[in-house]
């Protein structure tokens, strides 16, 4: 699953989770639905930041760490 369905998918649990419309037993099932997702997520972005930091390597191997506000600002 892509993130970006994971992240909507999420998205629309916790807004049903927040109207507490449904009965305990679906709200727990969604709030298990919402955990995994959750997860999911973290992992997804986890390994995004870890791409991020091979390709921001020097040649040295030093980390070349950008803050990337600072960056935008330089353009």
């Amino acid at each position: 699953m892509a993130f970006e369905e994971a992240l909507s998918e999420l998205e629309a649990l916790v807004n049903g989770l927040e109207s507490g419309d449904q009965p305990l037993e679906e709200s727990l099932a969604q709030f298990e639905r919402g955990i995994s997702l959750a997860r999911h997520c973290q992992h997804s972005l986890k390994t995004a930041e870890q791409k991020v930091q091979v390709l921001m390597k020097q040649s040295d191997g030093a980390d070349a760490l950008v803050d990337l506000d600072a960056a935008d600002e330089a353009d």
